[in-house]
């Protein structure tokens, strides 16, 4: 058995210093390339809300608890491709085994409990073979999945290390757009990286990026690697996991636009990962889309609001209430309701036999249903 740790601690090592020097080779290019950049972390302070202050106490506070996280996937590319050798007479056909590699990935993660429960993104973390987590005091650990939800885009990971110092959790439903707040992470493999930025929009949805959004945007800026790190305020608190940048891609050129899960949706998905491995919502079973006035005229509809219902599942609740392609909901529980994720919020985030009301009209007349939600199925499923 002590054999066997030697060994899994030496291929840590390696797993690890791969990425150290990783990181300061990328390092080393940027400086070497773009040297102005260093003189711009100086001038930071010289303007914006910190002219007069300084945020190191919430750094000091945060980045205890930030940690840096390495991955390694298995990676299939080609395959079942068959190739005929140029010869006379033709050679015959044969299939080509499929190339397999391995891939490294990096990004970062947030202990939010002593007990090393480690929140991140989904993505960051999915499909790994070997994940392992750098903390800031330099010790680092195997992780394991606890759980994951990709409807939100995010993973619980847990550590077997003692005396870690958890973050102190804030209440992203204070937060305004205008509020100071702080991205800490590990861009690009250089290690724990403190950016600043203000809120500059809260309840962003309809990006794509997941089933369920509510995103805090922030101008604080993220790099590959920030993703499943901290935002925090002003004190220090956690108040959004990062996990998406809007990128022109063009060359370092950034849109300075950062997207952040709150973290009063983290905390309800973390729940759910420690007491079920997976999160219980509720279901209806049906596609929709939002009414337009170009829908509504093609649909005959008498007004331009409301959900026209796309299809309705098989064997699904909506299905036994009777719902049909064509009708348009205009209420969820008395709630008037205008956008796909508006209604999608709140149908999940009723627990599996609930009734819910709905109300709307059916080739021009109103009508309403009462529906008993099951759970939601898990993506894939």
């Amino acid at each position: 058995m002590a054999g066997w740790s030697g060994i899994r601690l030496k291929k840590t090592l390696v797993f690890l210093l791969q990425w150290v020097s990783a990181g300061l080779a990328v390092a080393f290019i940027v400086m070497l390339l773009r040297p102005d950049l260093a003189g711009r972390a100086g001038d930071s302070a010289s303007y914006g809300p910190a002219a007069s202050g300084s945020f190191s106490r919430a750094v000091a506070s945060a980045g205890p608890s930030v940690v840096n996280i390495y991955t390694r996937r298995q990676v299939i590319r080609g395959g079942g491709a068959e190739t005929r050798r140029r010869s006379i007479p033709p050679a015959p056909l044969r299939t080509m085994p499929p190339a397999i590699r391995y891939e490294n990935s990096l990004g970062s993660g947030v202990i939010v409990s002593p007990d090393g429960y480690v929140l991140t993104n989904n993505h960051v973390v999915d499909k790994a073979l070997e994940i392992a987590v750098l903390l800031a005091d330099g010790r680092y650990a195997a992780a394991e999945v606890l759980g994951s939800d990709p409807d939100t885009d995010l993973a619980l990971l847990r550590i077997g290390l003692d005396e870690l110092k958890a973050i102190k959790l804030g209440r992203s439903e204070a937060v305004q757009v205008g509020d100071v707040v702080l991205a800490i992470g590990n861009p690009l493999g250089l290690g724990q990286t403190v950016t600043q930025g203000i809120v500059s929009a809260t309840g962003r949805s309809r990006l794509g990026l997941s089933t369920f959004e509510d995103f805090i945007q922030t101008d604080a800026l993220i790099n590959d690697g920030n993703s499943g790190g901290a935002l925090i305020n002003a004190r220090g608190e956690l108040i959004g996991i990062n996990t998406a940048v809007l990128s022109q891609r063009m060359r370092t050129q950034s849109t300075g636009i950062g997207f952040a899960i709150p973290v009063s949706m983290a905390r309800g998905v973390m729940a759910q990962l420690i007491e079920h491995g997976h999160v219980i919502r509720g279901w209806l079973g049906v596609s929709s889309l939002e009414v337009t006035p170009e829908l509504a005229e093609a649909a005959g509809l008498r007004s331009a609001r409301g959900l026209w219902i796309e299809e309705v599942y098989a064997g699904t609740p909506a299905e036994d209430a009777g719902l049909r392609r064509g009708d348009v909901l205009t209420h969820v529980n008395g709630r008037e309701i205008f956008y796909v994720q508006e209604a999608l919020n709140l149908i999940a985030g009723m627990p599996p036999g609930d009734i819910v009301e709905l109300a709307g009209s059916r080739g021009g007349r109103e009508f309403s249903a009462r529906v008993k939600i099951s759970e939601r199925p898990s993506p894939g499923s």
